[in-house]
């Protein structure tokens, strides 16, 4: 009787001990976190750190570019704007067709990224709640074309659009981006999980067709997700260079290859060519100002999400 009365008190001895908060944290956690679960100095270090990093490149040319081709070759590169910003900028609409080359960008931009997000979304909803032969087929081809370089499609791209007549048109840069792997791909695991299959079968139910549940269903779930891709698709159509430069000619260039005229000379104002960067940024940096919120919110319905 001793030995088993000793063996709850042995154990009711133990068990508390155990369930007792194990010392104080761990220092980095506490750097990291800070009290309370909040972000701790070095969490704030970091961000502002990455944050000036990718901050000064842009300040810098903006430096530049307000000042004369002779700041670069100062000891100490110049911290705060000059006074031949301006100046610069008349020098760049004197040089290029900007406007044109403006009008463009816009264009082109907007047409890519109103195709390729209404595409995508389609795609994606089929291939996430669809069920059709050959689909994971499908899918896998989708993401297959995903590994193939760019660069490998140019020459047989170009071939095909100068047996279709259409070098030096706006069409031959739209057409061959309406649609991406990347944007089927990221709309489809978007909409796989975010969408319950029992809703989908409650609006079949209540007499919906395929396009209502699509419009009324799966739209309104993937605007977070839509709102992205059209960021990033509008980004990465206005700073495409390459294809643009083959296929356009220098009457109808898009903003990217009109800077590019800045330095076809033997002397090159780098002053000027950074002044005119600036000026096509300018575009994208309303974009994100004017978006920002649709992308914070998207990116946290992801994580909740996931």
């Amino acid at each position: 009787m001793s030995t088993i009365e000793e063996a709850p008190r042995a154990t009711a001895g133990v068990l508390p001990a155990e369930k007792k908060p194990s010392g104080r944290p761990a220092p980095l956690r506490k750097r990291f976190v800070g009290s309370g679960e909040k972000p701790g100095f070095l969490t704030y270090g970091l961000l502002l750190a990455f944050l000036v990093s990718s901050a000064y490149p842009l300040w810098w040319s903006a430096v530049i570019g307000s000042r004369s081709n002779e700041a670069l070759g100062e000891t100490w590169p110049p911290l705060l704007p000059g006074g031949n910003f301006w100046t610069n900028v008349g020098e760049v609409f004197d040089t290029i067709p900007f406007w044109l080359a403006l009008g463009n960008s816009v264009l082109i931009s907007s047409i890519i990224t109103l195709s390729v997000v209404g595409f995508s979304t389609l795609a994606g909803y089929a291939f996430a709640k669809l069920r059709f032969k050959g689909r994971n087929g499908l899918m896998l081809m989708v993401v297959a074309t995903m590994a193939i370089p760019t660069q490998l499609g140019i020459i047989p791209l170009f071939m095909v659009m100068r047996t279709l007549g259409w070098t030096g048109e706006i069409g031959a840069v739209v057409v061959p981006t309406l649609v991406t792997a990347f944007g089927v791909f990221f709309m489809r695991q978007y909409l796989v999980d975010v969408i319950p299959d029992e809703l989908i079968e409650s609006a079949r139910m209540d007499g919906a067709n395929m396009i209502s549940t699509f419009w009324h269903v799966a739209m309104p779930a993937a605007k977070p997700a839509m709102a992205i891709l059209g960021l990033f698709t509008f980004m990465t159509a206005w700073t495409d260079f390459l294809w643009p430069l083959l296929v356009l000619d220098a009457g109808n260039p898009t903003l990217q290859t009109a800077l590019s005229q800045l330095q076809s000379a033997r002397y090159v104002d780098y002053s000027v060519v950074l002044a005119g960067a600036v000026l096509a940024t300018l575009p994208l940096l309303v974009l994100f100002a004017l978006a920002g919120k649709q992308l914070i919110s998207g990116i946290m319905q992801g994580a909740v999400k996931g």
